[in-house]
């Protein structure tokens, strides 16, 4: 392995780790409010274009980056929308604009 593949692909692990909080924390809670779902819409529709172009290179630790970013933001998008409408779930009390410290004193 040359020295670009080797930080390719210590950079791939290190981006891919850092999304593991933000998707764990956004699984255990379901408290997607502070995520615009047009950022989310947007990110997906990117990540969609951009495969056209990752997916031409030759497989790499590209590949994997882009595949984590993919699943990354799907997830994000697909709870943003199930939980939204959520009866009785986190949601319910975010449609009415409270802070999460607020939420705690609605439930």
């Amino acid at each position: 392995m040359n020295l670009p593949m080797i930080a390719g692909t210590v950079s791939t692990i290190l981006f891919a780790v850092s999304m593991l909080p933000m998707l764990v924390k956004a699984a255990r809670t379901k408290d997607l409010a502070s995520y615009s779902l047009g950022n989310l819409l947007l990110a997906n529709i990117a990540n969609a274009v951009h495969s056209v172009y990752v997916f031409s290179l030759p497989a790499g630790p590209i590949w994997l980056l882009h595949v984590a970013y993919v699943v990354a933001s799907v997830l994000m998008l697909a709870w943003c929308l199930r939980y939204r409408h959520a009866p009785g779930g986190a949601t319910d009390v975010v449609g009415k604009g409270l802070r999460p410290q607020e939420r705690l004193l609605e439930a």
